[in-house]
């Protein structure tokens, strides 16, 4: 064991590698809880759990390597996008958990909390006026009936790992239960867009484009100010 390497850090969790041990810290033991038991009903390639000990939870580092990280560039290939969409579609037509996930917040609680943000954005002098507008009206569009599918909540790219054209391991599952599937897919794709034909490529199915659209804006401006408090650059490419 040569280092520790910091994958992801900030107030609310973090997570460590290493040697071949991925080791997860959250101050929340629920979202743990719900890792570990959603993990159990995925199809789709997991860590092996090693151990739990509160706030700790270690599981078996994964072959391969990310699609890329939050704030970085992609270093995966087309054929690996398409894999992860494949993977993704599995997993949104395995049968469904039984709670529902971050993907799956009402349209009155998500119109709200955006409602709130763009205000506090404009108030704050965090972003222009007329940029909030525009992408307020873009994400009107996801604010839509949905039917429920089996989704992940959190998938960002330093969650997806391939090896060439084959996913081995989804991890970071705190988030997940019954939602949107075009949260997934925009979340997947969201600072990495021009992947997005890639992941449709491997997905197989019809998605609407202006719903992936409005889910983009509508992530960003949740997203923003919580980027700037935790130590991000909300402006830097793939955020």
């Amino acid at each position: 064991m040569d280092e520790v390497e910091v994958v992801v850090a900030h107030s609310e969790r973090a997570t460590l590698r290493v040697g071949d041990v991925f080791l997860k810290v959250d101050a929340d033991q629920a979202r743990i809880d719900v890792e570990v038991e959603v993990m159990a009903l995925a199809p789709v390639p997991t860590p092996k759990v090693l151990w739990r000990k509160p706030p700790v939870l270690a599981i078996a580092a994964l072959p391969g390597t990310t699609l890329g990280r939050l704030g970085g560039p992609s270093t995966g290939s087309p054929a690996g996008w398409a894999a992860a969409g494949a993977a993704i579609r599995k997993l949104h037509e395995a049968p469904l958990p039984s709670r529902t996930g971050r993907a799956g917040r009402s349209i009155a609680a998500l119109t709200a909390e955006l409602d709130d943000e763009c205000e506090s954005l404009v108030t704050n002098g965090v972003l222009p006026a007329d940029l909030v507008t525009r992408n307020r009206q873009v994400a009107e569009a996801a604010l839509r009936p949905w039917a429920p599918a089996f989704t992940h909540g959190d998938l960002q790219i330093a969650h997806v790992f391939v090896d060439g054209d084959e996913v081995t391991g989804i991890i970071d599952w705190s988030e997940a239960g019954q939602g949107d599937a075009l949260y997934d897919l925009a979340t997947f794709t969201l600072g990495h867009e021009e992947h997005l034909y890639d992941v449709m490529v491997g997905y197989g199915s019809a998605i609407d484009l202006d719903v992936v659209h409005a889910w983009w804006s509508l992530r960003s401006l949740l997203a923003v100010r919580w980027l700037i408090d935790h130590g991000f650059d909300p402006f830097a490419p793939g955020c």
